[in-house]
């Protein structure tokens, strides 16, 4: 039985289709993903989303859907997931007591738990299914079939080992992009691909609404949309593949914010959205194997914290550096990550601050005045509001990155931040910004750029003349 014969049957997915003519792209879909024949209507609808001349006839060991919110890809992979681990058969190409896995894998276990919550419902919910359930576990379902469908996150340490009947990617797109990221989506990729290799039936189905122009999923979308002989490449929009959706939901959207909702409901990847510094100009200023330098009398340092309150998810950073030569030296960073006691916290910056002789430092303006209160209190140290607000402070970064006149220390959670810095055009005024991707932090890539900024100053360059 194939799967658009499974989804027609009402003993096993057809209750999950009750209106079948708003599933039929995705029909069109598994028809190309499982090499099965097509009408004229579905051969024009799959060129369409496809850009193809023609289905290939066979079944797609590698495909990336590009499709927006709400289309259902949750569900489709749900059933993809489902339908391979029931319904084939990958015993003659494993071990005596090896299993097959089916890997549902997102930007986190969360994230992942949408399409395993599908997953759940089908395997509970037909009863010609529900025999197969070996175990339920934490992570998924083992099933008598020596099948396992199992959930994880993105992390190419934890996808090792495992034999790989199927893996499916959510929100790819979402995965962490910055090279200098431990499990980018490019490591996680690699490490998964040698786990599909000894089922010759495998499939990898890597599946998100679209962000910036970077990461896997770009990339598979740049080079293999519209071309027959390369992995399948299917790009929609959100009606184009759930019709029930409503028009005037996404014309709002779009007339609130046109490059976000262009990319979440119309499936196109965002030109508002680049990279704001490279890997290669951040790696060629970092001095390997220097984490720290011990303080000098014949110095002056400015200093930079970027606090919070200790119970969110931010961190309180402090950056020390000093000028020298042609260039801005950072001296030392500390983080302090939540929880924490923000009383200890500004005691234990203002100890470090002291062993530089800073007597004043220069922090976010929307710190609070218990910043400046607690500073003045621990350690006597003048607290200054920034005049800069945080994307003022990495545009005048940026050029002294780029030119090689800073110095950074060996500290790659600092590379991580900064790599992952994303440049944007605010709405209405088309003025740009800089901040860290949805989830991510720039904690500590902030106080260090205030601090490096402050001590090319005329300010700190003067005193820096008097002392020398």
């Amino acid at each position: 039985m194939n799967i658009l014969e499974a989804c027609t049957d009402p003993n096993l997915f057809g209750p999950w289709f009750r209106n079948k003519v708003t599933w039929n792209a995705w029909f069109v879909f598994l028809a190309a993903l499982f090499g099965l024949p097509m009408d004229e209507a579905q051969q024009a609808l799959f060129q369409a989303q496809t850009g193809r001349t023609q289905p290939s006839g066979q079944p797609q060991r590698e495909s990336w859907l590009v499709v927006g919110r709400r289309g259902g890809k949750s569900f489709i992979m749900a059933l993809v997931a489902v339908y391979l681990a029931c319904f084939q058969e990958y015993r003659q190409f494993l071990q005596p007591g090896e299993r097959a896995t089916v890997a549902v894998i997102a930007a986190d276990r969360k994230q992942a738990r949408v399409i395993m919550r599908y997953v759940r419902g089908m395997l509970t919910g037909i009863p010609m299914l529900t025999r197969m359930v070996e175990r339920e576990t934490a992570e998924g379902f083992d099933l008598t079939n020596a099948v396992t469908i199992e959930v994880s996150s993105a992390s190419f340490r934890a996808t090792r080992g495992y034999t790989f009947a199927a893996i499916l990617a959510d929100e790819i797109a979402f995965w962490r992009t910055d090279e200098a990221a431990v499990n980018t989506d490019t490591e996680v990729l690699t490490a998964l691909r040698p786990g599909l290799a000894t089922i010759p039936t495998s499939m990898l189905v890597c599946a998100s609404s679209p962000y910036a122009r970077s990461g896997e999923l770009w990339q598979a979308y740049r080079k293999y949309f519209g071309k027959d002989e390369a992995p399948l490449v299917w790009h929609a929009t959100t009606r184009a593949m759930n019709p029930t959706v409503q028009q005037q939901i996404i014309d709002a959207e779009l007339e609130k914010d046109p490059a976000r909702a262009k990319a979440e409901y119309m499936a196109e990847f965002r030109t508002d959205i680049e990279t704001f510094i490279s890997q290669e100009a951040v790696q060629a200023v970092v001095i390997p194997g220097r984490y720290e330098c011990a303080p000098r009398k014949s110095a002056f340092y400015t200093a930079f914290v970027d606090p919070s309150g200790g119970s969110g998810s931010d961190s309180f950073a402090l950056a020390i550096a000093h000028y020298e030569g042609d260039s801005s030296v950072l001296d030392a960073v500390r983080e302090w990550r939540p929880p924490y006691n923000p009383e200890i916290v500004v005691e234990e910056a203002c100890a470090v601050l002291k062993q530089f002789n800073i007597t004043a430092v220069t922090g976010d303006r929307y710190a609070g005045d218990w910043v400046s209160t607690a500073i003045r209190a621990k350690g006597g140290i003048t607290y200054n509001a920034s005049e800069r607000t945080k994307s003022q402070l990495y545009l005048e970064f940026l050029p002294l990155v780029n030119s090689g006149r800073v110095e950074l220390l060996d500290n790659q959670r600092l590379v991580a931040q900064l790599c992952q810095l994303e440049r944007r055009a605010s709405r209405g005024s088309g003025r740009e910004f800089i901040d860290h991707p949805q989830g991510a932090h720039d904690d500590l890539c902030n106080a260090v750029a205030g601090a490096l900024v402050a001590t090319t100053k005329p300010s700190a360059l003067e005193v820096w003349s008097k002392l020398v």
